[in-house]
């Protein structure tokens, strides 16, 4: 049996979530209050070019306060779904679309506080096609031969997990010449 919510307090309400905090019954006679992040889900891409380069960018975080090497992603509209979102997302981040695109997973970012789903999709076949950029994004395009992409891993250059796992699966699939 689930545990039961007994009250749901909305806290903040922003963009792309907002803050819950929810009063949850785990077992007969044990109630706690529970803080939720309830998402709207997002994407990560993993474009590959036909020189076998996957394209990354550079953007600063600032909840982690720094500068990091990220895969492509972006939050999902309301209601939007998740192979829009990555088309746009390539298009704004990267300047690209892709001929082919091939969702490889989903996965929860952190379950224990936030019901954000990431999508992951292998975006080839990248042909250019711009749009405006999101105005609070300040990005840098980075194109990385794969057969390099494991090092920034293991080495500490890449600290974004939506972005290891991403790369991880689709080695562990195939789909990367590394």
């Amino acid at each position: 049996m689930l545990p039961k919510v007994i009250k749901s307090e909305t806290r903040y309400v922003g963009r792309a979530f907002r803050v819950l905090v929810d009063e949850v019954e785990l077992r007969p006679g044990q109630v706690v209050q529970l803080d939720v992040i309830e998402h709207t889900g997002a994407i990560t891409l993993l474009p590959i070019d036909e020189a076998n380069n996957i394209w990354f960018v550079r953007q600063y975080r600032h909840a982690a306060r720094q500068v990091l090497l990220e895969l492509p992603a972006g939050t999902l509209n309301p209601g939007e779904p998740p192979a829009v979102a990555a088309n746009r997302e390539l298009q704004e981040e990267i300047g690209m679309r892709a001929g082919r695109l091939e969702e490889l997973a989903s996965f929860y970012l952190a379950p224990g506080y936030s019901s954000e789903l990431m999508h992951v999709f292998l975006a080839q076949e990248l042909s250019a096609s711009a749009l405006t950029p999101d105005e609070d994004e300040f990005l840098t395009i980075e194109k990385v031969p794969a057969a390099g992409v494991m090092a920034f891993i293991e080495n500490g250059a890449l600290r974004d997990a939506k972005s290891m796992v991403a790369l991880l699966l689709a080695a562990r699939q195939g789909l990367l010449k590394v």
